[in-house]
């Protein structure tokens, strides 16, 4: 029997596979929607290929008829939002207007969770950052991400529709080709220079793809769906200089991490989440780094053609 119909909105990428293996294990039947052609796709799910916004949307929707929907679309890049906000903007909040909306004639009882960012709260005045935390974006993406979070207060709060939203701070995991452990690896197979970003004492709180796919499930099965907030982290804090070094050893190297180029515009500094709401509702993460981190110096070498 079905545990359900889950509607997956971005189910192309990185976070997106990772939800849709963990989902259909657990039984469910899922439709995904991206951009991508259908080859990208994972091959337990239904797949409709489009382009977000769409006037399909509804059409699909109505045909699916979602118990749940986890909106993991749209880019989750910092540099991009400061280069191109416009697209930002419309990828991020267009699209979750447009979603939300659709859900709400279509499926109004479909529990929703939006996927947001630690983004939000830009450099916090105080570790480990709780929900309450007033929000301070840094960056487009930032902001657009909070703007998000508001429609879903919007929905919530005015129509009665059930959706919550999940913070991810530092997510990573094999076959992620961006962000900060990728950026490493490849710097470090590929380059005689390892000379990275900033001090190396910026931290970071990284939660694994798996361990985001079980906290969704969590939120889906057992949130009060009210608009509400959590944190999807590990609750652990790393410095950058600690996460290079780690990675050496992993990667075959011996090489030496050196920091001092320019920072990158949009970027906070230290990041470690309180996750006592998320645990509240029975998630703990399974995957420590040191074993997520394998995982990942393995895939990248032979991403990047080192014998493994």
């Amino acid at each position: 029997m079905s545990a359900g119909r889950l509607l997956l909105l971005g189910a192309g990428g990185f976070l997106g596979r990772a939800v849709a293996r963990d989902f259909a294990q657990r039984g469910w039947d899922i439709l995904g929607i991206d951009a991508a052609p259908a080859q990208n796709a994972p091959s337990s799910i239904s797949y409709e290929q489009m382009a977000l916004p769409s006037g399909r949307l509804s059409d699909v929707i109505a045909r699916w008829k979602p118990t749940a929907c986890v909106h993991a679309a749209g880019s989750a890049s910092v540099a991009l939002s400061m280069q191109r906000p416009e697209q930002d903007f419309r990828d991020g909040v267009v699209v979750t207007f447009e979603l939300l909306n659709t859900l709400r004639l279509q499926a109004p009882e479909c529990r929703t969770v939006l996927l947001s960012s630690a983004a939000v709260y830009g450099n916090p005045s105080s570790l480990p950052i709780d929900e309450t935390h007033t929000p301070a974006p840094l960056s487009p993406y930032g902001f657009h991400k909070l703007q998000c979070e508001l429609l879903g207060d919007e929905f919530a709060r005015v129509f009665g529709f059930p959706v919550a939203t999940a913070r991810i701070f530092s997510a990573y995991g094999a076959g992620l080709r961006r962000q900060v452990v990728w950026d490493i690896c490849e710097k470090a197979l590929t380059s005689n220079d390892l000379r990275l970003r900033g001090t190396g004492e910026e931290s970071r709180d990284f939660v694994h793809a798996t361990d985001i796919a079980i906290a969704l499930s969590r939120i889906v099965h057992a949130a009060p769906m009210q608009g509400e907030r959590y944190n999807v982290a590990s609750g652990e804090e790393t410095t950058i200089y600690e996460l290079a070094t780690a990675l050496m050893p992993m990667l075959g190297l011996q090489r030496r991490v050196e920091f001092g180029a320019a920072e990158n515009a949009g970027d906070p500094k230290n990041w470690r989440a309180d996750i006592t709401r998320i645990s509240a509702l029975g998630f703990q993460p399974r995957v420590r780094l040191s074993e997520g981190l394998r995982g990942v110096a393995t895939w990248a070498r032979a991403e990047l053609g080192y014998p493994t």
